[in-house]
């Protein structure tokens, strides 16, 4: 802050105090910016009507006043004076202000971004001082409010948005779901800017159930962050209390102890939702078993258990033994499924991570082999439809298998 001239003072130059502000947070001032306020004659501000802080200021005794702008000359149409003409209207009805009064305080509000450089342009000439009152620095999450103030202004019955006003927890569920897909390949990607788009997707699903909730008087976004905050602290005794925990090992097994008792369970699972994709199901309940020696006392070592599943799917092939009696197909995949979640927990590989890397794998092979086989057949690769069959065709002719084979191969690396 630049101490400015007093009014009263014959001798100093008029000047202009600039007192900043953020419509994120309505009504919060430093104290500098109180006592600038307090003593002014008159508060002037872009349109006393509209101003975030009106009414904030009002409660206080401090009635704000909407400044007229001046009209511009021709000499004051130069282009290269900075500003638009709005801003230079206002910055030279300032000027005329201070050196009538010998001090202007203007509040500034969410239109006055480039106000100050207009005045800067316009203060020397006239030998008007500026006086900057600035707010101190903001902590790191204030632009989350704007973000649920748009919600609430989105979901608002008078002059919402029709589709937003539609939704409910359940009709959000699947954009929460492809959100939280997409964060996930962004970060497997490594794209610090995808990252940060996808986390704020993330963040919207957070903030519109919440306000959802909101809107059926259930809770609000500072219940979610409430408990989310008293949950961190209450789990983490050897932070903020006097547990003790000198590892990540330790921590954890005091967050399933805590957690254990506020949720009063007993069981290992409990508490483990059965609805996710099942790899990432497989692999939490071996996790916690294992954590807890509850492993199958018959689970065999995980290469032992992916060739025993193998053999047990090559008998398929096989007639069986009794008329009827058919296997579960079903059931033998998901062995084959479990010993190798058992064997990606055993090197400590993530079984989701490591599918999505193969998939990622047989995609990028794929395209790179059609793109060899249009570029060989002299057109795009297209599927057609007989029946019940789908076949890939180019130039009018089916792929040749052989001819697949060989570029799927080439596409390799």
């Amino acid at each position: 802050m630049t101490t400015g001239a007093n009014a009263g003072d014959a001798t100093a130059s008029p000047n202009v105090a600039l007192v900043e502000t953020s419509d994120l947070l309505p009504g919060l001032l430093p104290f500098q910016a109180w006592d600038v306020l307090g003593t002014a004659e008159v508060i002037l501000v872009r349109d006393a009507a509209t101003h975030p802080f009106a009414a904030h200021l009002h409660l206080a005794g401090l009635d704000l006043h909407t400044l007229e702008p001046a009209t511009l000359e021709r000499g004051d149409l130069d282009l290269t004076r900075p500003g638009a003409p709005g801003d230079r209207r206002l910055a030279k009805a300032l000027i005329q202000q201070a050196r009538d009064t010998g001090h202007a305080v203007y509040l500034l509000g969410p239109d006055d971004e480039r106000l100050a450089l207009a005045l800067a342009g316009m203060s020397a000439e006239h030998d008007v001082e500026i006086e900057l009152v600035f707010l101190a620095q903001q902590p790191p999450g204030t632009e989350l409010l704007r973000l649920v103030e748009v919600l609430r202004r989105l979901r608002d019955p008078d002059g919402g948005c029709p589709w937003d006003l539609e939704q409910d927890h359940t009709s959000l569920l699947r954009y929460l779901v492809e959100e939280t897909y997409e964060l996930v390949a962004a970060i497997e990607e490594g794209e610090d800017a995808d990252l940060m788009e996808e986390l704020g997707d993330v963040l919207l699903q957070v903030v519109f159930h919440a306000q959802v909730a909101a809107d059926r008087r259930a809770f609000g976004i500072d219940d979610v962050a409430r408990g989310i905050a008293q949950k961190l602290v209450s789990r983490h005794p050897h932070v903020f209390a006097d547990g003790d925990a000198s590892t990540a090992e330790e921590v954890q097994v005091r967050w399933d102890e805590l957690k254990a008792e506020e949720k009063a369970r007993s069981g290992p699972f409990d508490g483990v939702p059965e609805a996710g994709p099942g790899l990432d199901l497989l692999h939490t309940l071996h996790r916690k078993a294992s954590r807890r020696g509850l492993l199958p006392p018959d689970l065999p070592p995980a290469a032992d258990g992916v060739r025993r599943a193998l053999e047990q799917l090559e008998e398929l092939a096989r007639p069986p033994a009794v008329a009827g009696a058919e296997p579960d197909h079903e059931l033998l995949v998901g062995h084959l499924v479990e010993a190798a979640v058992t064997a990606a927990a055993d090197l400590g590989i993530d079984p989701e991570a490591a599918a999505r890397r193969v998939a990622r794998e047989r995609r990028r092979r794929t395209e790179a082999a059609l793109a060899r086989l249009a570029a060989e057949g002299g057109g795009e690769v297209e599927v057609a439809t007989t029946g019940d069959v789908e076949v890939a065709t180019t130039g009018g002719a089916t792929v040749d298998a052989e001819v697949w084979a060989r570029h799927w191969q080439d596409s390799a690396g």
